[in-house]
Order: structure tokens, then C-alpha cells, then sequence
């Protein structure tokens, strides 16, 4: 999970805002557990470090290896990690940390869907009325050198970087099941999104 952004817009950090009375940054956590072996956040370890997720387990931290450069740099670090400290994993499940209207039942389809893809994707990504959603998708491991080639070539833009690897598109026929609402990629840049999902929560019957 990435929580290294800089929340510039949105006054305060996003990550340790409550909604529905739990952290943002936990309530992804706790999604993620239920269909991920391992979860880790990138991010400066000394803003999270006195969170305790809901399984009581400390929390695991990856310090971004770029930070201020944006997520790509994050989802390089990530993918890094998983290569050197757990060679034998395929996949990672890479979410942002502001999107409170995620759930379970879509992320393990994401995750099912990846480990049945050909060998040759190296991202599953879904595409939803906003675009491609980069930032709640399933990378491949062995994606992180091309990735970090065009990194060091001097793209930021998560999109123009997935133009490099091998990716699967899910467009609405995939998702729309999970997202009656059209809620499901919603993301918080603004305090004014912010009041806006909660007034989308508690609208739903």
C-alpha cells in the first residue's frame, strides 16, 4: 500500500484521517489482510509507526526509496521489496491509502483474477469512468526493472509508465458487480472529498 504523498491539497494527512471512525490508512490494511499473505505500507516510517493494525501485528513499513517523487517511486519500492524479500512471490496488490469505498469482495476478485492471468501481464488494472486506476491494481514482481527504467528516464505519471510493461484492462463488465453505487474507486485529494464520502456513506440505505 502507498501513504507517502504529500496530501498538499488536502490540508493534512490523509492516511490518519478517521472515517467511520477508523484511520484511513488502517481501514485499507484491513481490507488488504483479507486476501493478501503480507501487507506493507510505503511510507515515512516515523508518521505510522505508533498505528497498530486490527490484527494487532506491528506495522510493517517500507521506507520509500523516492520519496517526493511521487507513487511510481513507491510502487518501484514496493515491487523491490517483494523481489528481495520474498522472491517467490508473483504478485502485489497495490493500493492508495484514500479510498475509503473499496472492499473485500473486489480485491479478491482482483487478486483471483491475477493469479489466473498469462504469464506474459505483468499489471491488471482496472479502468473506470475516471481512466485507468493504477493505484488499486495487481502488479507483477518481475514489472519492477521496467518500471524503474523508465523512472530513471525521468517519467513520473504512473499511466505513461504502464505503456512499458505487459497490462490487462478490466473495464466496467469486471467491476460493475462490486460498485452498484459508483463508488468504488473513489479517491480523497480535497477536504471537500473528504465530506462528500461521508456524506456518500451515510446516504446509502
Amino acid at each position: 500500500m502507498l501513504a507517502g504523498g504529500g496530501s498538499t491539497r488536502f490540508g493534512r494527512d490523509k492516511a490518519l484521517v478517521e472515517f467511520r471512525g477508523i484511520p484511513l490508512l488502517l481501514r485499507v490494511i484491513a481490507l488488504e489482510q483479507t486476501c493478501a499473505a503480507e501487507v506493507a505500507v510505503v511510507a515515512d516510517a516515523k508518521k505510522y509507526r505508533d498505528l497498530v493494525p486490527s490484527r494487532g501485528n506491528q506495522l510493517q513499513i517500507i521506507e520509500d526509496r523516492w520519496p517526493g517523487e511521487g507513487p511510481l517511486g513507491g510502487i518501484i519500492t514496493a515491487l523491490q521489496h517483494t523481489g528481495a524479500s520474498a522472491p517467490g512471490s508473483g504478485w502485489n496488490l497495490i493500493l492508495s491509502c484514500d479510498m475509503p469505498f473499496l472492499t473485500s469482495e473486489w480485491l479478491a476478485f482482483l487478486v483471483d483474477r491475477a493469479l489466473a492471468s498469462a504469464p506474459e501481464i505483468q499489471v491488471i488494472l482496472p479502468h473506470s469512468a475516471h481512466g485507468p486506476e493504477p493505484l488499486c491494481a495487481c502488479y507483477r514482481t518481475n514489472a519492477a526493472g521496467k518500471l524503474r527504467d523508465v523512472f530513471e528516464r525521468g517519467v513520473r505519471k504512473v499511466t505513461e509508465a504502464l505503456k512499458h510493461v505487459s497490462t490487462e484492462v478490466l473495464d466496467e463488465s469486471a467491476w460493475k458487480r462490486f460498485d452498484n453505487a459508483g463508488r468504488l474507486f473513489w479517491n480523497m485529494n480535497t477536504p471537500a472529498d473528504f465530506e462528500e464520502a461521508q456524506r456518500m456513506w451515510e446516504s446509502e440505505p
